[in-house]
């Protein structure tokens, strides 16, 4: 986790481009593609769709809608067994805020960005040594996530890190004791291109 965060800080704060980015009033559509790490351990893959506006030549706003499916580690408290938790996180619906910094003459915009959403949580697949049968559920099936962003766009093309701030979710056995736990928060590296949103100003 903590060189998740470094590595995004890096991105945010490393930036030393002057601003300047695409026209102002105009929309876009994004579409990204990519890969999740779990902090909790595992992987999974992560979609998204970002319709966006752009309130200034250097900023926009826009809503980041898409999920991740995920396999992460399970801890169960009972025991020094820990598992595996096929967990899919069904819908999720970010309002995004890009502030974009670009060099004279050139279509390479670093970006930082950041965000506040809502996520859907599906259920949870067990593959552990104790009996499944054992389990309940996971408490609560959705939660607020900020999100922390950062990386680039060359031209219509677009790279970027995301860390989501996503609550632990408690386990819950058929007698309502709590008997383990699994992180619900990840990084995402995400591909993607984008269209619309006027030309980039010099």
């Amino acid at each position: 986790m903590k060189n998740a965060i470094v590595v995004l800080a890096v991105l945010i704060f490393g930036v030393t481009f002057t601003a300047n980015a695409q026209e102002m009033g105009k929309f876009r559509v994004g579409l990204d593609l990519g890969y999740t790490v779990p902090m909790a351990g595992g992987g999974g893959v992560l979609f998204y769709l970002e319709p966006k506006y752009n309130i200034k030549d250097n900023m926009n706003i826009g809503l980041r809608i898409g999920g991740a499916s995920m396999v992460r580690d399970l801890v169960i408290y009972s025991n020094s067994d820990d598992g595996t938790a096929k967990v899919a996180i069904n819908g999720s619906f970010v309002l995004t805020y890009d502030y974009y910094f670009k060099t004279q003459g050139s279509n390479f915009a670093p970006f930082v960005g950041a965000g506040l959403g809502w996520m859907n949580f599906a259920s949870i697949d067990f593959d552990t040594t104790v009996d499944p049968e054992d389990y309940g559920t996971l408490s609560g099936n959705s939660a607020f996530a900020p999100v922390l962003r950062a990386g680039f766009e060359a031209s219509k093309f677009r790279l970027s890190l995301d860390y989501n701030f996503v609550p632990k979710s408690e386990l819950i056995n058929t007698q309502g004791t709590v008997i383990g736990e699994t992180g619900n928060a990840y990084l995402g590296i995400a591909v993607g291109f984008y269209v619309g949103g006027g030309k980039w100003r010099n």
